[in-house]
Protein backbone atom coordinates (compact mmCIF):
# COMPACT_ATOMS: atom_id res chain seq x y z
CA UNK A 1 0.00 0.00 0.00
CA UNK A 2 2.75 2.47 0.65
CA UNK A 3 4.49 1.40 -2.41
CA UNK A 4 1.27 2.29 -3.93
CA UNK A 5 0.67 5.73 -2.64
CA UNK A 6 4.50 6.87 -2.85
CA UNK A 7 3.71 6.20 -6.54
CA UNK A 8 0.39 8.28 -6.81
CA UNK A 9 2.42 10.93 -4.96
CA UNK A 10 5.51 10.83 -7.30
CA UNK A 11 2.79 11.24 -10.58
CA UNK A 12 0.32 13.05 -9.09
CA UNK A 13 1.07 15.90 -11.88
CA UNK A 14 0.18 13.24 -14.33
CA UNK A 15 -2.81 12.02 -13.11
CA UNK A 16 -4.15 15.21 -12.18
CA UNK A 17 -3.43 16.30 -15.90
CA UNK A 18 -5.30 13.49 -17.20
CA UNK A 19 -8.48 14.23 -15.26
CA UNK A 20 -8.33 17.69 -16.25
CA UNK A 21 -8.18 16.06 -19.67
CA UNK A 22 -10.86 13.87 -19.43
CA UNK A 23 -12.91 16.10 -17.27
CA UNK A 24 -12.47 18.73 -20.19
CA UNK A 25 -13.50 16.28 -22.85
CA UNK A 26 -16.83 15.26 -21.48
CA UNK A 27 -17.72 18.99 -21.24
CA UNK A 28 -17.09 19.99 -24.76
CA UNK A 29 -18.28 17.03 -25.82
CA UNK A 30 -21.63 17.25 -23.91
CA UNK A 31 -22.19 20.94 -23.90
CA UNK A 32 -21.39 21.32 -27.94
CA UNK A 33 -23.75 19.84 -30.60
CA UNK A 34 -20.76 19.81 -33.08
CA UNK A 35 -18.24 18.15 -31.69
CA UNK A 36 -20.95 16.21 -29.75
CA UNK A 37 -22.18 14.83 -32.76
CA UNK A 38 -18.74 14.37 -33.98
CA UNK A 39 -17.96 12.01 -31.36
CA UNK A 40 -21.41 9.84 -31.93
CA UNK A 41 -20.56 9.43 -35.52
CA UNK A 42 -16.84 8.57 -34.62
CA UNK A 43 -17.97 6.29 -32.17
CA UNK A 44 -20.93 4.58 -33.66
CA UNK A 45 -18.73 3.98 -36.94
CA UNK A 46 -15.58 2.47 -34.55
CA UNK A 47 -18.80 0.53 -32.70
CA UNK A 48 -20.05 -0.85 -36.10
CA UNK A 49 -16.70 -1.84 -37.14
CA UNK A 50 -16.48 -4.58 -34.40
CA UNK A 51 -19.45 -5.53 -34.55
CA UNK A 52 -18.37 -6.60 -38.41
CA UNK A 53 -15.12 -8.17 -37.10
CA UNK A 54 -17.18 -9.92 -34.57
CA UNK A 55 -19.74 -10.99 -36.53
CA UNK A 56 -17.48 -12.10 -39.03
CA UNK A 57 -15.43 -14.40 -36.69
CA UNK A 58 -18.64 -15.81 -35.64
CA UNK A 59 -19.80 -16.78 -39.17
CA UNK A 60 -16.06 -17.97 -40.01
CA UNK A 61 -16.62 -20.23 -36.93
CA UNK A 62 -19.96 -21.48 -37.71
CA UNK A 63 -19.07 -22.77 -41.20
CA UNK A 64 -18.59 -26.27 -39.71
CA UNK A 65 -22.24 -26.40 -38.65
CA UNK A 66 -23.58 -24.87 -41.89
CA UNK A 67 -21.39 -27.83 -44.00
CA UNK A 68 -22.73 -30.41 -42.26
CA UNK A 69 -26.53 -28.84 -42.85
CA UNK A 70 -26.12 -28.20 -46.04
CA UNK A 71 -24.50 -31.82 -47.08
CA UNK A 72 -27.42 -33.27 -45.14
CA UNK A 73 -29.94 -30.78 -47.24
CA UNK A 74 -28.51 -31.88 -50.28
CA UNK A 75 -28.61 -35.75 -50.14
CA UNK A 76 -32.63 -35.20 -48.88
CA UNK A 77 -33.34 -32.85 -51.47
CA UNK A 78 -31.81 -35.24 -54.24
CA UNK A 79 -34.11 -37.64 -52.74
CA UNK A 80 -37.21 -35.67 -52.88
CA UNK A 81 -36.35 -34.51 -56.76
CA UNK A 82 -36.21 -38.35 -57.50
CA UNK A 83 -39.75 -39.06 -55.80
CA UNK A 84 -41.65 -36.08 -57.22
CA UNK A 85 -40.04 -37.54 -60.65
CA UNK A 86 -41.64 -40.41 -59.46
CA UNK A 87 -45.29 -38.98 -58.90
CA UNK A 88 -45.02 -37.10 -61.81
CA UNK A 89 -44.30 -40.22 -64.29
CA UNK A 90 -47.02 -41.89 -62.28
CA UNK A 91 -49.28 -39.39 -63.74
CA UNK A 92 -48.14 -38.55 -66.64
CA UNK A 93 -47.41 -42.59 -67.70
CA UNK A 94 -44.37 -42.03 -68.87
CA UNK A 95 -42.66 -45.52 -68.90
CA UNK A 96 -39.24 -44.26 -69.40
CA UNK A 97 -39.26 -43.56 -65.85
CA UNK A 98 -41.25 -46.08 -64.41
CA UNK A 99 -38.24 -48.41 -63.98
CA UNK A 100 -37.17 -45.90 -60.38
CA UNK A 101 -40.69 -46.26 -59.22
CA UNK A 102 -39.34 -49.12 -56.57
CA UNK A 103 -36.36 -47.76 -56.24
CA UNK A 104 -37.86 -44.26 -54.58
CA UNK A 105 -39.95 -46.26 -52.22
CA UNK A 106 -36.76 -47.46 -50.36
CA UNK A 107 -35.81 -44.04 -49.92
CA UNK A 108 -37.80 -43.06 -47.35
CA UNK A 109 -36.50 -45.54 -45.00
CA UNK A 110 -33.22 -44.17 -44.00
CA UNK A 111 -31.82 -41.32 -42.28
CA UNK A 112 -28.51 -39.57 -41.87
CA UNK A 113 -25.69 -39.03 -39.54
CA UNK A 114 -23.87 -36.02 -39.96
CA UNK A 115 -20.02 -36.81 -40.14
CA UNK A 116 -17.06 -34.48 -40.59
CA UNK A 117 -13.57 -36.24 -41.76
CA UNK A 118 -11.37 -36.05 -39.50
CA UNK A 119 -8.03 -37.81 -41.98
CA UNK A 120 -8.43 -38.86 -45.52
CA UNK A 121 -5.58 -40.02 -48.04
CA UNK A 122 -6.36 -40.38 -52.16
CA UNK A 123 -3.12 -41.19 -53.26
CA UNK A 124 -2.62 -44.72 -52.66
CA UNK A 125 -4.07 -47.88 -53.68
CA UNK A 126 -5.85 -48.62 -51.17
CA UNK A 127 -7.04 -45.41 -49.77
CA UNK A 128 -9.06 -44.85 -46.00
CA UNK A 129 -10.94 -41.90 -44.22
CA UNK A 130 -11.47 -41.38 -40.97
CA UNK A 131 -14.58 -39.57 -39.71
CA UNK A 132 -15.53 -38.23 -35.71
CA UNK A 133 -18.46 -40.44 -35.51
CA UNK A 134 -18.49 -43.86 -33.79
CA UNK A 135 -21.08 -46.43 -32.48
CA UNK A 136 -21.95 -43.96 -29.86
CA UNK A 137 -23.63 -41.69 -32.53
CA UNK A 138 -25.23 -44.94 -34.21
CA UNK A 139 -22.75 -45.58 -36.60
CA UNK A 140 -22.25 -49.42 -37.47
CA UNK A 141 -20.10 -51.52 -40.11
CA UNK A 142 -21.49 -52.02 -43.66
CA UNK A 143 -23.06 -48.59 -43.76
CA UNK A 144 -22.96 -46.40 -46.45
CA UNK A 145 -21.45 -42.67 -46.93
CA UNK A 146 -21.98 -39.91 -48.29
CA UNK A 147 -21.25 -36.20 -49.24
CA UNK A 148 -23.79 -33.50 -50.65
CA UNK A 149 -22.64 -34.55 -54.22
CA UNK A 150 -22.64 -38.27 -54.42
CA UNK A 151 -21.37 -41.55 -52.46
CA UNK A 152 -17.98 -41.66 -50.66
CA UNK A 153 -17.63 -45.10 -49.65
CA UNK A 154 -18.48 -47.94 -46.89
CA UNK A 155 -18.10 -47.89 -43.37
CA UNK A 156 -14.97 -50.62 -42.48
CA UNK A 157 -14.86 -50.46 -39.08
CA UNK A 158 -16.51 -48.35 -36.37
CA UNK A 159 -15.05 -47.76 -33.16
CA UNK A 160 -16.70 -45.86 -29.93
CA UNK A 161 -16.21 -42.21 -31.24
CA UNK A 162 -14.33 -42.88 -34.44
CA UNK A 163 -14.90 -44.73 -37.68
CA UNK A 164 -13.20 -46.05 -40.83
CA UNK A 165 -14.57 -45.86 -44.17
CA UNK A 166 -13.13 -47.35 -47.11
CA UNK A 167 -13.60 -45.11 -50.36
CA UNK A 168 -14.59 -46.06 -53.18
CA UNK A 169 -11.12 -44.51 -54.27
CA UNK A 170 -9.57 -48.37 -52.96
CA UNK A 171 -9.13 -51.31 -54.85
CA UNK A 172 -11.25 -53.54 -52.72
CA UNK A 173 -14.42 -51.17 -53.16
CA UNK A 174 -16.72 -52.98 -55.67
CA UNK A 175 -20.18 -50.97 -55.49
CA UNK A 176 -23.37 -52.17 -57.69
CA UNK A 177 -24.88 -49.36 -60.27
CA UNK A 178 -26.71 -48.26 -62.87
CA UNK A 179 -26.51 -46.38 -65.81
CA UNK A 180 -29.68 -43.78 -65.33
CA UNK A 181 -32.96 -43.94 -66.95
CA UNK A 182 -31.21 -47.16 -69.66
CA UNK A 183 -31.09 -49.95 -66.27
CA UNK A 184 -28.22 -51.13 -67.30
CA UNK A 185 -25.72 -52.23 -64.19
CA UNK A 186 -22.13 -52.64 -63.29
CA UNK A 187 -19.95 -52.38 -60.98
CA UNK A 188 -18.07 -49.38 -59.53
CA UNK A 189 -13.88 -50.06 -59.83
CA UNK A 190 -10.78 -47.50 -59.32
CA UNK A 191 -8.28 -48.69 -60.41
CA UNK A 192 -6.00 -45.55 -58.93
CA UNK A 193 -4.80 -42.62 -60.18
CA UNK A 194 -7.02 -39.21 -60.81
CA UNK A 195 -9.17 -39.10 -57.28
CA UNK A 196 -11.85 -38.15 -60.05
CA UNK A 197 -11.89 -40.98 -62.36
CA UNK A 198 -13.47 -44.38 -61.82
CA UNK A 199 -14.66 -47.10 -64.04
CA UNK A 200 -18.21 -48.88 -64.34
CA UNK A 201 -17.32 -52.73 -65.25
CA UNK A 202 -19.15 -55.42 -66.75
CA UNK A 203 -21.48 -53.34 -68.99
CA UNK A 204 -23.33 -55.58 -71.18
CA UNK A 205 -22.54 -55.19 -75.14
CA UNK A 206 -26.16 -55.20 -76.26
CA UNK A 207 -26.86 -51.79 -73.84
CA UNK A 208 -27.61 -48.74 -75.96
CA UNK A 209 -26.58 -45.51 -73.86
CA UNK A 210 -24.91 -41.87 -74.69
CA UNK A 211 -21.65 -39.99 -73.18
CA UNK A 212 -22.66 -38.32 -70.20
CA UNK A 213 -24.97 -40.24 -68.72
CA UNK A 214 -25.54 -40.15 -65.54
CA UNK A 215 -24.72 -43.18 -62.97
CA UNK A 216 -26.27 -43.70 -60.14
CA UNK A 217 -26.26 -46.85 -57.28
CA UNK A 218 -28.38 -49.43 -58.30
CA UNK A 219 -29.94 -50.65 -54.92
CA UNK A 220 -28.42 -54.00 -54.95
CA UNK A 221 -25.37 -53.80 -52.92
CA UNK A 222 -27.29 -53.81 -49.95
CA UNK A 223 -25.60 -51.08 -48.68
CA UNK A 224 -27.06 -47.59 -50.57
CA UNK A 225 -30.24 -46.75 -51.56
CA UNK A 226 -31.06 -46.69 -55.07
CA UNK A 227 -30.22 -43.62 -57.71
CA UNK A 228 -27.34 -42.12 -55.47
CA UNK A 229 -25.40 -40.06 -57.47
CA UNK A 230 -21.78 -41.55 -58.61
CA UNK A 231 -20.81 -39.84 -61.51
CA UNK A 232 -21.47 -39.26 -65.45
CA UNK A 233 -19.80 -41.41 -68.50
CA UNK A 234 -16.94 -39.62 -70.27
CA UNK A 235 -15.05 -42.70 -72.17
CA UNK A 236 -16.35 -45.74 -73.38
CA UNK A 237 -14.23 -48.80 -73.82
CA UNK A 238 -14.15 -52.39 -74.82
CA UNK A 239 -13.55 -54.77 -71.88
CA UNK A 240 -10.15 -57.19 -71.77
CA UNK A 241 -12.44 -60.46 -73.09
CA UNK A 242 -14.37 -58.47 -75.06
CA UNK A 243 -17.58 -59.50 -73.59
CA UNK A 244 -18.77 -56.14 -72.08
CA UNK A 245 -18.01 -52.43 -71.96
CA UNK A 246 -16.04 -50.75 -69.53
CA UNK A 247 -17.30 -46.58 -68.96
CA UNK A 248 -14.60 -44.31 -67.47
CA UNK A 249 -16.39 -42.00 -65.22
CA UNK A 250 -16.17 -38.35 -63.62
CA UNK A 251 -16.82 -38.97 -60.01
CA UNK A 252 -19.14 -36.74 -58.77
CA UNK A 253 -17.52 -36.26 -55.32
CA UNK A 254 -14.82 -34.19 -55.16
CA UNK A 255 -12.29 -35.96 -52.66
CA UNK A 256 -9.42 -33.49 -52.69
CA UNK A 257 -11.91 -31.29 -50.91
CA UNK A 258 -14.13 -33.55 -48.88
CA UNK A 259 -14.89 -32.50 -45.46
CA UNK A 260 -18.42 -33.17 -44.36
CA UNK A 261 -19.97 -36.52 -45.38
CA UNK A 262 -23.32 -38.04 -44.07
CA UNK A 263 -23.30 -41.72 -42.86
CA UNK A 264 -26.65 -43.55 -44.46
CA UNK A 265 -28.73 -45.34 -41.33
CA UNK A 266 -30.81 -47.61 -42.79
CA UNK A 267 -32.48 -50.52 -40.66
CA UNK A 268 -34.00 -52.80 -43.27
CA UNK A 269 -30.93 -52.68 -44.76
CA UNK A 270 -28.69 -53.78 -41.90
CA UNK A 271 -31.00 -56.35 -41.40
CA UNK A 272 -30.78 -57.54 -45.63
CA UNK A 273 -27.27 -57.86 -44.62
CA UNK A 274 -27.57 -60.04 -41.75
CA UNK A 275 -29.13 -62.07 -43.46
CA UNK A 276 -27.15 -62.78 -46.53
CA UNK A 277 -24.65 -63.44 -44.27
CA UNK A 278 -26.53 -66.06 -41.94
CA UNK A 279 -27.14 -67.49 -45.67
CA UNK A 280 -23.51 -67.56 -46.85
CA UNK A 281 -22.65 -69.04 -43.49
CA UNK A 282 -25.32 -71.88 -43.51
CA UNK A 283 -24.25 -72.37 -46.89
CA UNK A 284 -20.74 -73.08 -46.19
CA UNK A 285 -21.17 -75.11 -42.99
CA UNK A 286 -23.14 -77.28 -45.51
Amino acid sequence: MKNLLDFVLRYDNWFTFIICEVISLVLLFSYNSYQGSVWFSSANAVAGKVYEVNSSVEQYFSLTSVNKDLTQRNILLEQQVRTLSTQLTRQTGDSAFMMQSDAVKALGDFSLIPAKVVSITINKADNLITIDKGEADGIRQDMGVASGTGIVGIVLMAGQHYSVVMPILNSKSKISCMIQKRGYFGFLNWTGGDSRTAYLEDVPRHAHFRLYDRVVTSGYSSVFPPGMMVGKIMHVFNSPDGLSYRCQLQLTTDFGSLRDVCVIDNSKMIERIDILRQAQDSLEKK
